[in-house]
C-alpha cells in the first residue's frame, strides 16, 4: 500500500523487503522518518534492526546474495534506484557503528578524511570543521591541544564520540547509529545520550539499541521489530505505556527476547 508521504518526512520507506540469499531479512516494511526526531529500533537479535537502518545509507548493499525490492525514498528520491550515488548518499546519511572504529590516524586526520574526499582542501576550512565537529560531540576541550595525536589513544568514550565528529564532518541531514553505547561503560553511555538530545535539533537520527531504557530516554518514535517484521511504531511514550501489539507489551514486559 502506498503511504501518504507527511509533510517533514526525510526517509519514506515504502514496501520493503530485503533477502541474504533465502534468508527473508525484513518483510514488507513500510516506514516514515521525520526530520530532527530521534527514532529507536528495537527488538530481540536477528529481528532485522541492523539489517534495516544499513539499507537506509545501503551500507548493505554489496553484501554478496543481497536482493531488495520496495522503495527506500529519500528526500523523495528512490536510493534503490541503479542511478543514486552512492558517495553523495553517505555524505548525507552518516553512519556511526557499535564499536569506535577510528582510522589508525591523528585526531584531526580522522574529522578531516570525509571533507577532504569530497574536496574541501583549504586549511583554514579544515582547521573550522574540525573545531565545529568536536565541539558538536562536546569533545573540543578534552583533545584540542592533542589533535596531532594518534586517535586510538584516546579512550573508548572518546573514540566513539570522534566517530561521531567525524560522521557530522560532511555536514549529513541523518545520523545512523547502529547500538553506539553497547561497548561503553555507564558514564560514557550518558555523555552519548546527552549528545544525541543536543544533536537532534540539528540532525535526523536513527538509532538501533537493545536498551529499551534507553530508547525510552532518547527517542522520539520507536519501531519494535521481530523475526523481519516490523510490528509496531509510534511515539514513544505510547510505545511503552500503551503498545498496540501485545507481541510488543511481550518483549517491553520481558516475556522473551
Amino acid at each position: 500500500m502506498r503511504t501518504a508521504v507527511e509533510k517533514n518526512t526525510i526517509f519514506n520507506v515504502d514496501d520493503l523487503n530485503l533477502w541474504y540469499g533465502n534468508n527473508y531479512a525484513l518483510k514488507n516494511i513500510t516506514f516514515p522518518i521525520l526530520e530532527k526526531e530521534v527514532t529507536a529500533i528495537i527488538g530481540p537479535s536477528g529481528c532485522g534492526k541492523s539489517t534495516f537502518v544499513k539499507t537506509l545509507n545501503l551500507m548493505n548493499r554489496s553484501v554478496p546474495g543481497i536482493k531488495m525490492s520496495g522503495e527506500i525514498n529519500y528526500k523523495g528520491k528512490n536510493i534503490l534506484s541503479d542511478r543514486i550515488d552512492l558517495v553523495e548518499l553517505r555524505k548525507n546519511v552518516g553512519m556511526v557503528f557499535q564499536k569506535g572504529n577510528p582510522f589508525p590516524q591523528s585526531i584531526y586526520d580522522n574529522v578531516t578524511f570525509g571533507p577532504k574526499i569530497h574536496g574541501t582542501k583549504k586549511k583554514a576550512e579544515l582547521d573550522e570543521i574540525v573545531e565545529t565537529s568536536l565541539k558538536n560531540v562536546a569533545l573540543w576541550d578534552e583533545v584540542k591541544d592533542r589533535l596531532d595525536a594518534p586517535a586510538l589513544g584516546l579512550s573508548g568514550g572518546q573514540q566513539q564520540r570522534l566517530c561521531i565528529a567525524r560522521a557530522l564532518a560532511t555536514k549529513p541531514d541523518v545520523l545512523l547509529m547502529d547500538e553506539p553505547t553497547s561497548a561503553l561503560d555507564p558514564i560514557s553511555t550518558v555523555k552519548i545520550e546527552e549528545l544525541i538530545a543536543e544533536l537532534k535539533k540539528q540532525y535526523t537520527i536513527v538509532i538501533v539499541t537493545h536498551n529499551m531504557q534507553q530508547a525510552a530516554r532518547v527517542s522520539d518514535k520507536t519501531a519494535f521489530f521481530l523475526l523481519g517484521d516490523l510490528i509496531e511504531l509510534d511515539e514513544t511514550d505510547k510505545i511503552f505505556s500503551n503498545p498496540a501489539d501485545k507481541r510488543t507489551e511481550d518483549y517491553i514486559s520481558g516475556r522473551f527476547g
